[in-house]
């Protein structure tokens, strides 16, 4: 597969793009309707835009081993395929209607020397022209453009000799400083203003992905795209800012607003004009379908449309045949269109929204500050800002509708390809930009002095020796989890039997995020049970995202459950919240549809402060099961007295009110606590506080007297219900 260097790889292609039809045809109207000064403002204007985007270009491609596709690769590399690829559909077919566009534009020009012939047949020919030169090689394509930029040099030639010859006849004082803004003849010359000038001519300064988009086919890209787009701009820049005071000197402001063919006119020899003009259009037709179809090869490499590995196919000398059999189609197509006005300026939209979007990578690159971000090419901060804004400002300028809707394209391909899973083949900046804010989010957490009550979930950690502990209790752990908590699998065991837990955690792990539930799994090397779960957590409390509850599950085996009690005084110290899950061995889960909350007498004093005790853990578990099963939730208290219901039932239904639980049920109960627990009605799951003094043994004969599973909850007192 040839390779290219900077002259023919890039420079080349990007010159020739943006010397195009807009600088033969339009120019002279922009300097008759905004005078010299005006029209000198908005190539200023035009080529800063784009000068500010190439230096952002330039800075991204001499960090990063760029591929195929040229923006899309860039922005794909940097922020994702999602992102990349919701702007390379969209920039695709707008590359592929450019060509038709450009097609339309030579057979404009054809027709002002040969009216007669027709128009179909016209755009038909340099179709296949073009297509057969671009299909044939991207050497081809290089060599033809060669002898365009000849052709175009050759008519700026004309230019210069006419200048020398005398066709700036206008003095400076009879000049058009800054015009009056007549319009044009399509509107019967009823008026205009700058930035409807300016939006006529950007366009013209649009050509700087030419060259990109050969990215895949460069020897250096990391050098050529850089030094290639630039030296291209510059040497335009200065060839419109002459043009521009050439042709303000050399025709009167009627003729340049009325004439649209004046440059032909002034130059030299107006042939070789007219041949450039007919060059411009068929060499910017070659760059885009060339550049169009490395774009849909490069997404079909990554897989970013159906059938993938089929457009990614290269032939023996490394031209992407298939991508170029959809192009050439497309663009058949849409010639059929006969009239592209209406969807014209789609595609200079989604040029600046491509535009946008690599300064949104250099911003988000500096404002990072990763070591990763190590540019040869060096921009200041504020030039990425300067392209980012105005890139947006000049979309609205142009076409607010337009802009509106490219935009909503482009979030709706995002959407899409959100949905698909893709498999991203490289590192992208993402990891790094929500690595920062998290970090962010955390330092400015940790500088808050009061408890974070309010932004309070469940983050579990499972002490595991057997995988089947958690597989019996997964469906529990998950529903409490769910949907903004997460569950920390830590697996405490021998060194022996470290590799075969390990094996088994990372399915459990995968199936708890599958399920949309966060997890994570970590090994414990150790002999002592409650050694490693505390040691583990006393690690974890100096970290910000650490676990706030520690789930024990009486599944374990007798070795590790006699080690509860050290783990649960240490939970205690800690300031973590503790669930002990003591399953039934026959009711398991059962409907998952009632769950009782039972609360120990208050007696006598039956008041709300803001420690309510421990219930805040317990109402707070109660109340995601109950949004995850669809379950009815009953608060249950035993009093000695009959005299104490009254107080025991008002305080249950001020704890109903003051914790915006209206779905819960109060119940007061009298007799003893154990016996009312074995005479109340059946649930799936009952909810007690842990026993004072931690007893398993009790724990479970509690159990056996509610005949169902149960959780027996520990608050840490950084919970509160009533936040």
């Amino acid at each position: 597969m040839k390779k290219f260097g900077t002259f023919g790889g890039v420079f080349t292609p990007t010159l020739l793009t943006i010397l195009g039809v807009i600088m033969y045809l339009r120019l002279g109207w922009v300097v008759g309707n905004a005078g010299l000064l005006g029209a000198w403002l908005i190539i200023l204007i035009s080529f800063g835009i784009t000068l500010c985007t190439a230096l952002s270009m330039s800075s991204i491609v001499t960090n990063i081993k760029i591929g195929a596709g040229g923006a899309y690769a860039i922005i794909s590399q940097s922020l994702g395929l999602e992102v990349g690829g919701s702007l390379g559909i969209p920039r695709y077919i707008s590359q592929g209607l450019a060509v038709t566009m450009y097609i339309f534009g030579f057979r404009e020009g054809w027709l002002s020397i040969f009216p007669d012939h027709n128009a179909f047949v016209i755009d038909l020919f340099v179709f296949v022209v073009l297509y057969a030169i671009a299909y044939k090689s991207a050497d081809l394509a290089i060599k033809t453009q060669y002898l365009i930029m000849g052709i175009i040099f050759a008519s700026l030639i004309s230019i210069v000799f006419a200048s020398y010859y005398g066709s700036m006849q206008i003095s400076s004082e009879e000049a058009i400083r800054w015009g009056t803004f007549r319009g044009s003849p399509e509107n019967n010359f009823g008026g205009s203003d700058f930035w409807t000038v300016f939006a006529v001519f950007f366009p013209a300064a649009t050509g700087i992905m030419a060259g990109a988009n050969m990215s895949g086919e460069l020897k250096d890209p990391r050098n050529s795209i850089p030094s290639g787009t630039l030296w291209a701009i510059g040497v335009t820049f200065v060839i419109y800012m002459f043009l521009a005071f050439w042709i303000g000197r050399s025709a009167t402001e009627s003729e340049l607003i009325s004439n649209y063919n004046i440059i032909i006119e002034r130059s030299f020899w107006s042939p070789i004009v007219v041949a450039g003009i007919l060059g411009a259009t068929f060499s910017s037709a070659l760059a885009s379908i060339i550049g169009s179809s490395r774009i849909l090869f490069a997404m079909g490499q990554h897989r970013v449309l159906p059938k993938g590995e089929w457009l990614a196919f290269q032939d023996a000398i490394g031209q992407p045949r298939n991508a170029m059999i959809v192009t050439g189609v497309m663009i058949f197509l849409t010639m059929l269109l006969r009239d592209l006005n209406a969807i014209a300026p789609l595609v200079t939209m989604f040029f600046l929204i491509t535009y946008a979007m690599l300064n949104v990578v250099v911003i988000i690159e500096q404002k990072l500050g990763l070591i990763s971000f190590r540019p040869q090419f060096k921009v200041n901060w504020l030039i990425p800002w300067l392209g980012l804004i105005s890139s947006v400002l000049a979309m609205f300028i142009i076409n607010p509708v337009i802009s509106l809707v490219s935009w909503s394209l482009v979030f709706v391909v995002y959407s899409v390809l959100s949905r698909n899973d893709l498999e991203t083949p490289f590192e992208d900046v993402r990891s790094g930009l929500f690595s920062s804010f998290a970090e962010w989010a955390a330092k400015h957490t940790a500088g808050q002095n009061q408890k974070q009550e309010r932004s309070w979930k469940p983050n579990l950690l499972v002490p595991v020796t057997n995988a089947s502990t958690v597989y019996g209790s997964f469906t529990l752990i998950k529903d409490i989890a769910y949907p903004k908590g997460s569950a920390a699998l830590m697996g405490v065991v021998s060194e022996a039997e470290s590799e075969g837990l390990k094996k088994d955690l990372l399915p459990i792990t995968e199936a708890f995020q599958k399920d949309n539930v966060f997890s994570s799994w970590a090994i414990m090397r150790t002999e002592n049970f409650s050694e490693g779960v505390n040691f583990g957590n006393q690690a974890l409390n100096g970290a910000f995202f650490k676990p706030n509850i520690i789930f024990l599950n009486a599944l374990e085996k007798k070795e590790s459950l006699a080690q509860y009690p050290q783990i649960v005084e240490e939970a205690k110290r800690l300031e973590l919240g503790v669930l002990l899950y003591v399953p039934h061995p026959l009711a398991i889960l059962g409907q998952q549809q009632k769950i009782h909350i039972w609360i120990r007498s208050k007696a006598p004093h039956w008041s709300i402060n803001d420690d309510i005790g421990n219930l805040d853990l317990s109402m707070l578990i109660a109340y995601k099961l109950k949004q995850n099963w669809n379950a009815t939730v009953k608060l249950i208290t035993v009093v000695d007295k009959e005299e104490d219901r009254p107080a025991a039932l008002a305080f249950l239904q001020e704890l109903i009110e003051l914790s915006r639980l209206p779905m819960y049920e109060p119940m007061v109960k009298c007799g003893i606590f154990e016996k009312e627990v074995a005479k109340a009605d059946h649930a799936d799951l009952n909810i007690f506080g842990i026993l004072e003094e931690f007893d398993l043994e009790k724990h479970k004969k509690l159990m056996n007297k509610a005949k169902s599973s149960c959780l027996f909850v520990l608050d840490s007192g950084s919970e509160n219900v009533l936040a």
